[in-house]
């Protein structure tokens, strides 16, 4: 095979997976929490190192060009979004990029119960009285259970996470938990929740400083991300182009310069 072409192609489907992944994170520059992905790329080693050849075939120029690109280690960015003012009393948002809410969700294949993490702070009260967000997620309180209220109590959410009523009496506490390094911690479950890649690594936070009556925005930036957007599908238009030369280059050695006379 032709060893341009070979680089060329690896730099389409490399340039093609970001295009898809900045698309994904414009496409949610509204929705309310949304963590964009960071995609990166990476260094393929040559042929020769990547699977050794033991006919010794090698060729050290070609080695010396590398093996190409690959899509490299993608993680969230958990950088906190703009806070946005509601005035709605069960609405909070987390400031800090390594805390969350948990919420409760239930397997869709085992049936179980499963605790999530979420930082869309839009809640509101099921027809169950219970504490949910706006994808029906049910709010767990400190103890994993959880939080029942009632309208009448005209409930409204503190600065420290306690949920009170129109005198100021304890109803519940929310849960919110920190997680070290939830860039490389956590994977997006779909429905503005998370979910841990191995063990469960929450700590509890006991001296919260929630945005009480306001929303955490979408940490997608429109004009840098189409930027990007940009950038990756003309780097994929340039390695498509750098095949459509390979192929030209290949059908004249092949019926121009390898004629024989």
């Amino acid at each position: 095979m032709n060893y341009g072409l070979y680089l060329s192609a690896a730099g389409v489907l490399t340039n093609r997976h970001r295009q898809d992944v900045f698309a994904n994170n414009l496409a949610n520059v509204q929705t309310h929490a949304f963590k964009p992905l960071r995609p990166s790329i990476a260094n393929r080693p040559p042929e020769s190192i990547e699977n050794p050849d033991r006919f010794g075939t090698a060729q050290k120029l070609l080695d010396r060009l590398g093996g190409g690109v690959l899509a490299g280690k993608q993680a969230l960015d958990f950088t906190p979004g703009p806070i946005e003012s509601t005035g709605n009393p069960l609405d909070a948002a987390i400031t800090e990029r390594d805390q969350f809410f948990a919420v409760s969700h239930r397997n869709a294949v085992t049936g179980q119960l499963e605790t999530r993490l979420t930082r869309d702070g839009r809640f509101t009260l099921n027809n169950l009285g219970e504490l949910v967000t706006q994808s029906g997620h049910r709010v767990l309180d400190t103890a994993n259970q959880p939080i029942l209220l009632s309208a009448d109590a005209k409930p409204r959410i503190t600065p420290a996470g306690i949920i009170v009523d129109q005198q100021n009496n304890t109803l519940a506490q929310l849960q919110i938990a920190r997680v070290p390094a939830p860039g490389d911690a956590l994977l997006p479950a779909g429905e503005g929740t998370f979910r841990f890649k191995g063990a469960d690594t929450r700590q509890p936070v006991t001296n919260a400083d929630l945005a009480t009556e306001s929303i955490e925005a979408s940490g997608t930036q429109a004009v840098p991300t189409l930027m990007q957007l940009i950038a990756a599908s003309k780097s994929a238009m340039g390695n498509a182009n750098m095949i459509r030369y390979h192929d030209t280059l290949i059908d004249r050695a092949v019926n121009t310069l390898g004629r024989v006379a």
